[in-house]
């Protein structure tokens, strides 16, 4: 079949491939001439606006549809073509370039059609055996953005290369040094299947090493901002990722597909309503994100809500309202019934106190008072008295505080919950006096947004893409489930890689704290970035990990595997990252925490400049990682210093190396002194 530049070039086909050339030419001149129309709109929009707010709004859009439509000479514009039979009823005869965006000509005819498109699902769905009407699928091959060949497939002669195609194997095994990239061009169809699933739909990915499945949550969050963008501009997308060096990593992937309004963020973020100045004992930890802390947290807000002990007497000039215990009554419990954040509750009950004085003045008086006068009601004493008794202000670092300081209290709420030595752990952080002064640590920020969540409603986000989250605990799902209540979440993880004290061994469980209880849950086990050798030595640890996941599998069996006892691990790190560099790509130097700063210092001695993980965009092309925030990254050459240090670090050390092995998208390189973690060597 044709592979200009593949395959001996015949005249034919250095016609075909001139002519895909000047599309591109084409293409990009019109995306060009698109642009331009939008600046031109965008700098005239107060002009032609008929108020300063559609002035306003216009210009935001404008503005965005400038980003959007930023062309990246490196990138090209499209990748694939579909040429449609003569018998195909929708489309028959007329051919397509599918590309990462939509880009029209002057009289708005299509030069090359968003991937995201209904027509374009064929480019990722069509095979010999249901080729969907096309006839001819055709990939093209690119470097730095210059259209080098093109490779076709006669699905209507029963022909499909699958992964044995060139072009799709080189953009998959293609050297990467930088930010993480789209993966329009390699999506394969249990990719895609997932990938355009219904915004209504929430579901999980168990994907192993190598499987795409960060990629799948990304260009889920983009299909479906194409699909109902005003919708989710409203609402909005959150991508919610385990730390900052993983979101800088992924960073320009949705941009690149022309989605510039996505918030990232970690749960960290999320939660950020105090500083956190202090770390927790990693047995107090445990207890704080444990599910049963959001009872015993229900428990201490709801023991706030009182019982009218005494009547309201009212003066209003030369009148006297009085409201009985009986009333009083009625209306805290059915305030108290209709299960409403406890802050709303307590204006319902004030607004409900002040209708009651509103109908006796109504009925003396004859006419309805005004706006002033409910106002002044609600701010008398007598009023903010009783409602301060029955249903008191609360703020959630006061209530946590006193939580944590007063042992009645917790002993109340905790009752039947948490043993008293749990509670005696939550009580051992010292707080300080006051809640101003208490040094608030990480887990303590996760309760105070539990707290929060009880007292009022927070913003939710119309879709949640949360990455790594086999490392969420049912605390921190809960935080996230407040902030998708009404809408869908991508939950995308790998069992294998769960590192965290309460790691999730069971799917199930993280969905239902997430509000997603019957979430589909989809395994991803077959992998095309990292190679065979790599996940077959990685998948030694699997029954030493004890959670019940499928064995990753590799479709590449190029790649590298070197494992050599060494003697000084430091220069042997050292030579590996020199031998690595006679190589394309990206080198990432992984070793335990307290070993990096001596491996930068020494690569530096020997003249080999290096970035850290938090620096995605840096020129150099060697980057040493802790073990701890190596998850989710990737590097075409790993160098793994001394497994057993990593292992020994931590209590779930053999999960921790398990995700440092699978890193390595091309080779790796193992170095150790010290006898490898036993489940290695079987």
């Amino acid at each position: 079949m044709p592979a200009a530049g593949l395959e001996p070039a015949t005249t034919n086909l250095d016609t075909e491939l001139g002519a895909e050339r000047a599309h591109l030419e084409a293409s990009r001149a019109a995306l060009r001439r698109m642009r331009e129309r939008a600046e031109a709109l965008f700098a005239t929009g107060d002009k032609v606006a008929g108020d300063a707010y559609t002035a306003e709004q216009l210009g935001r859009h404008m503005a965005r549809r400038v980003k959007e439509l930023a062309d990246d000479p490196s990138t090209p514009l499209f990748f694939g073509r579909l040429d449609f039979g003569e018998l195909d009823p929708d489309h028959a005869g007329r051919d397509y370039h599918v590309g990462r965006r939509h880009v029209t000509d002057d009289l708005g005819e299509p030069l090359v059609l968003d991937w995201r498109a209904p027509v374009s699902r064929s480019f990722y769905r069509a095979s010999a055996s249901d080729p969907q009407g096309v006839a001819v699928r055709r990939r093209f091959g690119f470097s730095s953005g210059v259209l080098t060949s093109f490779e076709d497939e006669r699905l209507d002669r029963g022909e499909e290369l699958g992964t044995a195609s060139r072009i799709l194997t080189a953009e998959i095994e293609r050297p990467r040094v930088g930010p993480m990239r789209d993966i329009v061009a390699t999506i394969q169809p249990e990719q895609d299947e997932l990938v355009r699933a219904d915004l209504a739909d929430s579901i999980c990915v168990q994907g192993a090493p190598g499987t795409g499945k960060t990629a799948v949550g990304l260009h889920r969050a983009a299909y479906l901002l194409y699909l109902h963008r005003e919708r989710l501009r409203r609402s909005g997308v959150l991508i919610v990722g385990p730390n900052r060096a993983f979101l800088s990593y992924i960073a320009a992937v949705l941009p690149a597909l022309g989605e510039v309004e996505v918030e990232q963020a970690t749960v960290e973020d999320l939660v950020a309503r105090v500083p956190v100045r202090a770390v927790d004992d990693p047995a107090v930890a445990v207890v704080k994100h444990d599910v049963r802390m959001a009872k015993v947290l229900r428990r201490a807000v709801e023991a706030h809500i009182g019982t009218p002990t005494e009547p309201i007497m009212v003066s209003d000039g030369s009148f006297r309202w009085r409201i009985g215990l009986d009333p009083l009554h009625r209306v805290v419990e059915e305030t108290r019934r209709e299960g409403l954040p406890y802050a709303t509750g307590r204006e319902r009950v004030r607004a409900r106190v002040v209708g009651l004085l509103q109908r006796q003045a109504e009925a003396r008086r004859a006419e309805s008072p005004s706006d002033a006068w409910l106002r002044r009601m609600a701010k008398a004493k007598p009023v903010t008295d009783c409602l301060d008794a029955v249903w008191p202000a609360l703020t959630p670092e006061g209530l946590l505080h006193r939580l944590l300081t007063d042992p009645a209290l917790l002993a109340a709420a905790a009752d039947g919950l948490l043993t008293a030595e749990e509670q005696e752990l939550l009580r051992s952080g010292r707080p300080g006096r006051t809640p101003r002064a208490t040094r608030w640590t990480a887990a303590d920020a996760v309760l105070l947004d539990e707290i929060t969540g009880l007292l009022e409603r927070l913003p939710g986000f119309g879709h949640v893409v949360v990455d790594e989250a086999q490392d969420l605990s049912p605390m921190q799902c809960r935080a996230i489930a407040r902030r998708s209540e009404h809408g869908s979440i991508t939950l995308l993880g790998d069992l294998a890689q769960g590192t965290a004290p309460w790691a999730a061994t069971d799917w199930r469980e993280s969905l239902t704290h997430l509000g997603k209880p019957d979430a589909a849950v989809v395994p991803l086990s077959i992998g095309f970035r990292v190679p065979a050798a790599v996940v077959a030595f990685a998948n030694r640890l699997l029954p030493a990990l004890a959670v019940d996941v499928p064995p990753a599998e590799s479709l590449r069996r190029d790649g590298t595997l070197e494992v050599r006892t060494v003697d000084d691990l430091t220069a042997a790190a050292v030579a590996e990252v020199r031998a690595a560099l006679a190589h394309d790509g990206s080198v990432g130097v992984i070793a335990a925490d307290d070993a990096v700063q001596g491996l930068r210092a020494a690569l530096a001695d020997a003249g080999v400049p290096t970035s850290d993980a938090d620096d995605v965009e840096a020129a150099e092309r060697v980057t040493v990682v802790p073990a701890t925030l190596v998850k989710g990254l990737e590097y075409d050459h790993v160098v793994v210093v001394e497994p057993a240090a990593i292992v020994a670090a931590e209590p779930r050390g053999l999960h921790r190396l398990y995700v440092v092995l699978t890193r390595a998208v091309s080779r790796l390189a193992v170095l150790h002194r010290d006898p490898l973690p036993a489940p290695l060597t079987t």
